[in-house]
């Protein structure tokens, strides 16, 4: 199981998906956002952090780089992709995942610990999991609040409180194929009890799960 974490200017969370990546037996490798050939690797995961600074709109940027155009032929051909806190957005701004994100409802960036609940087993996130199970993990953003005028997203995860005004308190969202999935909460800074959680481990297991090799 190999798979990619790009590297954006301005990410910060690239290896903590490669440390929960190795620590449940996959190959991870970072890859610059330069990078023009990801046919070596059967998924591709893009972190949290801010992208180019998020200087124009979050993840604006970051769509231009020529590792999307490799992000987005692994995504039509079923290959899992994951985009996380910073990266959702990013799948937003290149039209893998239908919607956008504002900021939070309040205005304030969100750094705690929230409750989310599965609603839907059926993507490459919450494979492993179970409908109605509740999960504890990380969150931490600003612009984190999502939004769909075209309602065509499929919730995948959904917070048990609404901490930030997403629509639908969606947590989680993939495409109809369920292969593409952006999520706000970070899995990978859940994956030991001692950082507060080990929920992490049934998401990134779920991806995981979803990897089938080139």
């Amino acid at each position: 199981m190999r798979v990619a974490v790009a590297v954006f200017p301005g990410v910060n969370c690239e290896h903590d998906v490669v440390y929960a990546l190795r620590a449940l037996g996959a190959e991870a490798q970072l890859v610059w956002h330069r990078e023009t050939d990801l046919s070596d690797f059967d998924g591709v995961i893009l972190p949290g952090g801010f992208a180019h600074g998020d200087y124009l709109r979050t993840g604006a940027i970051a769509r231009l780089s020529p590792v999307m155009a490799e992000v987005e032929r692994m995504a039509k051909q079923g290959a899992p992709v994951l985009g996380i806190c910073n990266g959702w957005q990013m799948l937003c701004e290149a039209g893998l995942l239908p919607g956008a994100h504002i900021a939070n409802r309040d205005l304030t960036f969100i750094c705690r610990f929230v409750e989310v609940e599965v609603v839907d087993a059926r993507s490459c996130l919450t494979a492993a999991a179970r409908p109605g199970q509740r999960l504890s993990i990380p969150l931490n953003s600003y612009q984190g609040a999502w939004v769909d005028p075209t309602r065509s997203g499929r919730v995948v995860l959904r917070y048990v409180e609404d901490p930030n005004g997403s629509q639908e308190r969606a947590a989680a969202v993939t495409n109809e194929r369920g292969n593409v999935v952006g999520v706000m909460p970070h899995p990978e800074r859940a994956m030991e009890d001692v950082l507060g959680s080990s929920d992490g481990q049934t998401l990134i297991e779920g991806f995981l799960a979803s990897l089938v090799p080139a």
